[in-house]
């Protein structure tokens, strides 16, 4: 096992490519430059699939709030907008409001079924945090909990290292540890026991997510696909994100130090990079799809090496913290799946839309807090002004349970001016107290 997973550090200076293609076009949906029209047909595709409960989020929410200076799982982090509310309670206001525009459409009330992984850390708090806050109006029978594995850590030697006298020292699995996690709890055969054909994958710190994105899912039916990722324009050729891309002729995700300088910078006739769908840890599945890789293509993904600083008991008995890297810990990654699909689309979406990072502490500047509060304010503001309405200021949100994606605003804010801090909510929340 170690050996398999150290043989991958050598793999990691390997350059691909001789061996790399851009993704397919007929396999391609760019947001921006796709006719509003046809977007409303996926739209309303994608909640007709909503309405007949076929719809499921996966939900990768193992990670504590540590590098946010928050002591807490991470999904239960306060950005510090006007409402305060946290990262689980914005995503899954997002579910509670697509299954009312679902219902609006059809006239039917179909659920969309929430799964949310944790980790052995963060289990219990997801939990009791959910409990305590009634499931943010979901019903609590479809929200599902369940908990990654794990796999023990080694020292440079291939020793593995002991947490206590007697105790394997583990460290989660990876996002990656999700395919076997889903067949190992049962979670693939509740999906089909409820008749879920349709999963929408995501990391729980993305702010701007947009969860269970009926655009997508409607385009993910519409072509017949078997697993797909959303992905954003790279900023610069030098931008340190993964591309996705095809690898003698498999999808799959291409690290950016995988990619000599020369081909990162390549370029088409339009001037955008050839390389150019930047991964952000979004995707989709069907069910079907999940199954096969639990049933026969787990065991086969590539195990990925981190070298860590790992306390650990020496053989005298003693605690020893270390102060530099002196083992490692390996992790599987969601999208190395991607090779197996038989039927990948890509989806572009616009980043000031979909994609803004919680990583870091504010101090950091970037990915933090204070970024995240900027670009959901940035995004509110565009939608107000696309129903007709200015605000003065910055600060800007709009409650997920008023609207979804802008939809719905223009009676509220057409021909007038708003001024910060602008807070929009629906009825409902005007006179509730929740508890966060």
């Amino acid at each position: 096992f170690y050996e398999r997973a150290t043989s991958s550090l050598e793999d990691g200076n390997a350059k691909l490519d001789d061996k790399m293609e851009p993704v397919c076009e007929d396999k391609f949906l760019s947001i921006s430059r796709t006719a509003v029209d046809q977007l409303q047909k996926y739209f309303e595709e994608g909640l007709r699939q909503i309405a007949e409960s076929k719809v499921g989020v996966l939900l990768m929410a193992g990670g504590q709030g540590t590098r946010l200076g928050f002591a807490f799982p991470k999904g239960m982090f306060n950005v510090g907008l006007p409402s305060n509310k946290s990262l689980f309670r914005i995503q899954g206001e997002r579910i509670l409001k697509l299954q009312r525009l679902a219902a609006e459409l059809t006239g039917k009330n179909g659920r969309i079924t929430w799964y949310i992984m944790t980790s052995e850390h963060t289990m219990i708090p997801t939990r009791k945090y959910f409990e305590q806050n009634n499931y943010f109006g979901l019903k609590a029978e479809d929200v599902m909990m369940f908990e990654q594995g794990s796999l023990p850590c080694y020292d440079f030697e291939g020793k593995i290292l002991l947490d206590e006298k007697h105790r394997v020292a583990k460290a989660p699995d990876g996002n990656g540890g999700l395919y076997r996690a889903l067949r190992d709890r049962g979670i693939l055969d509740d999906m089909e026991g409820r008749g879920v054909l349709y999963l929408h994958a995501h990391s729980v710190d993305n702010i701007l997510i947009k969860v269970a994105d009926p655009v997508s899912i409607g385009y993910f039916v519409e072509q017949q696909a078997d697993c797909g990722a959303k992905v954003v324009e790279k900023s610069h050729p030098n931008e340190a994100v993964g591309v996705v891309c095809q690898v003698d002729g498999k999808y799959q995700v291409v690290e950016y130090s995988e990619i000599t300088q020369k081909t990162a910078e390549l370029r088409k006739e339009d001037g955008r990079l050839v390389f150019n769908a930047g991964n952000i840890c979004n995707h989709f599945f069907t069910t079907s799809f999940l199954r096969k890789i639990g049933s026969t293509f787990e065991k086969e993904l590539k195990l990925h090496v981190a070298k860590k600083k790992i306390p650990f008991i020496d053989p005298t008995g003693t605690r020893c913290t270390p102060d530099k890297p002196n083992g490692i810990k390996i992790e599987k990654f969601v999208f190395d799946v991607f090779q197996f699909a038989e039927h990948f689309v890509t989806i572009e979406v616009p980043r000031d839309e979909e994609f803004s990072a919680l990583k870091n502490a504010d101090s950091a500047g970037k990915d933090c807090a204070s970024t995240a509060r900027a670009d959901i304010y940035r995004l509110h503001r565009k939608y107000i002004e696309a129903a007709g309405g200015t605000v003065e200021g910055t600060e800007c949100e709009i409650s997920p349970l008023l609207s979804y994606g802008g939809e719905g605003l223009k009676v509220l804010v057409h021909g007038k001016t708003l001024v910060s801090p602008v807070h929009l909510m629906a009825d409902e929340e005007k006179t509730s107290n929740g508890v966060e």
